[in-house]
């Protein structure tokens, strides 16, 4: 036992000494890879026109400016590519990072996670903020021409507050919320960044695939109840057939 004891000091110890030679800034580091193991931080929150005005944005927290930095230069290239008949939903992936997005009518609702981040998840996160943010200001017109870029950063609160209860997606609360979302009919398009901006991808054109491949379901599904229809009526059909044939007889004969 004794023997146990000094082994564990020793390795308190050591530990100490660990820390100690470890710069102030080095430990800050480990401290944010720390939390980050805990949670999945959303990155960035924005709301914006799809003429590119700046409506909202919420106060950055990224591991690494740079590369969120040049992520959001890539978002408003491809806002520059989306108009009405884009897809309304979709999460595209740019290297270790995921941009969601949700567009209603002349809004685009923004956020930027990490790649592992469930789709579904920050789809709920940003139909909690464009309601809250359709209901807050509801007697706007944000279409208008006279806003200035940020005109509504005070709803920024808001999305501080809202995206801390959807950092952890293993809460239980919030696996709740993705199994819901998971029986949604609503459709996620995933997307790579790359291929949208750089190889002639359009979100128009994965807009149009998506509304054929709806349209061909209903279509198959119309046809598997007319094809069982018709199995039917060949097994059964002159079964029917016979007995209509006979009803008719015995009316006939004893009416």
């Amino acid at each position: 036992e004794g023997i146990l004891q000094s082994e564990i000091q020793a390795f308190q110890f050591q530990t100490y000494r660990d820390q100690q030679s470890k710069s102030p800034k080095k430990l800050i580091t480990e401290s944010r890879r720390h939390r980050r193991r805990l949670t999945m931080p959303i990155y960035s929150t924005q709301i914006v026109r799809l003429d590119g005005l700046m409506l909202s944005a919420s106060i950055e927290n990224s591991p690494n400016d740079d590369t969120i930095t040049n992520l959001k230069n890539q978002q408003r290239t491809l806002v520059r590519k989306m108009n009405n008949t884009s897809e309304p939903r979709a999460a595209i992936e740019s290297g270790d990072y995921k941009l969601h997005y949700y567009r209603h009518e002349d809004l685009i609702f923004f956020a930027i996670t990490e790649r592992s981040f469930p789709k579904e998840l920050a789809a709920m996160y940003l139909d909690d903020v464009s309601a809250e943010f359709l209901s807050t200001h509801r007697d706007v017109d944000y279409r208008s021409g006279t806003l200035r870029p940020y005109a509504f950063n005070d709803f920024d609160t808001f999305m501080q507050r809202t995206k801390k209860s959807y950092e952890n997606p293993r809460a239980s609360n919030n696996l709740d919320k993705v199994q819901a979302q998971l029986k949604e009919t609503t459709q996620i398009m995933s997307k790579n960044l790359e291929d949208l901006l750089y190889r002639g991808d359009s979100l128009d054109r994965m807009g149009q695939m998506s509304s054929d491949l709806r349209e061909s379901s209903k279509k198959y599904k119309r046809a598997a109840v007319r094809i069982n229809w018709e199995l039917l009526l060949k097994q059964y059909g002159p079964f029917a057939a016979l007995g209509t044939i006979i009803l008719i007889f015995i009316i006939w004969r004893f009416w």
